[in-house]
């Protein structure tokens, strides 16, 4: 009887193979892609002293389908991206522009004043400004340092 050293990792990448084999794109049916794959919007947050300041993409989606609500410790966003009706005699057209409704769910590090953000709407992207409310732009933790002799 020959011994055969056995070597985890080749199993391990035979598992791998596997599984990249049944996610292949090719394997999904195009409903299940199109239907479970929606992108929500990317988001920027930059903190200042005074605000907060967040960046939206929304390319493609008028503002009407927009919807907005911000608390104090966060900013809901939903909308729908709605696809164009094109009639084309001839021809395949493949696309690969995203459609339909999305939602997002944004945590503020700090808590805001939400009766005076403010937005602008302009070639796509989001902008919001969000105050900070005063008891947070006034914290400042003083540290004792002892010495240690």
């Amino acid at each position: 009887m020959a011994l055969v050293r056995w070597n985890p990792w080749q199993e391990l990448t035979t598992l791998q193979n596997q599984l990249n084999r049944l996610f292949d794109e090719d394997m999904l049916p195009s409903t299940v892609a199109e239907r479970d794959f929606i992108r929500v919007p990317a988001a920027e947050l930059q903190e200042t002293t005074d605000a907060l300041h967040l960046k939206l993409e929304l390319p493609g989606i008028d503002a009407k389908n927009v919807d907005l609500q911000v608390t104090e410790k966060a900013v809901y966003i939903s909308g729908e991206r709605k696809s164009e009706a094109k009639t084309e005699e001839k021809g395949v057209t493949k696309s690969e522009f995203q459609y339909g409704k999305f939602q997002r769910v944004i945590p503020l590090p700090t808590r805001i004043e939400n009766t005076k953000v403010t937005a602008e709407y302009k070639d796509g992207i989001l902008n919001l400004t969000l105050p900070k409310a005063e008891a947070e732009k006034n914290k400042v933790v003083k540290v004792n340092l002892q010495s240690a002799s």
